[in-house]
């Protein structure tokens, strides 16, 4: 049985409920959700140039947490670009067992 996860705080959260290549019906292509805490930690590390350590220490989670979350972030974005599906994100709701949101 796998351990819970632990709370992670999520301080952003994406302008839009997802990025699809233009012109295709969202109906018609193949869709990659990605969690708010992958996008969070893409976006520390990645958009605000935090080292590990420091994003971690934002998220409330371990060094190796979060590198094991962008890992999945950027492996689910680049999917989506190169394949040309769509990247949805996680609604709020779905995870708010399991996340703190601050704001």
């Amino acid at each position: 049985m796998p351990r819970p996860k632990m709370p992670r705080r999520i301080c952003g959260k994406p302008h839009t409920n997802c990025f699809k290549p233009n012109a295709i019906p969202l109906s018609e292509l193949e869709t990659v959700t990605i969690g708010l805490d992958e996008f969070e930690a893409m976006r520390l590390v990645d958009h605000q140039g935090m080292q590990q350590l420091q994003a971690a220490e934002v998220m409330g989670v371990s060094r190796q947490t979060l590198a094991n979350l962008v890992k999945r972030a950027r492996a689910k974005t680049t999917a989506c670009l190169v394949e040309g599906k769509a990247l949805v994100f996680e609604s709020e709701e779905s995870c708010f067992a399991e996340f703190i949101r601050l704001t």
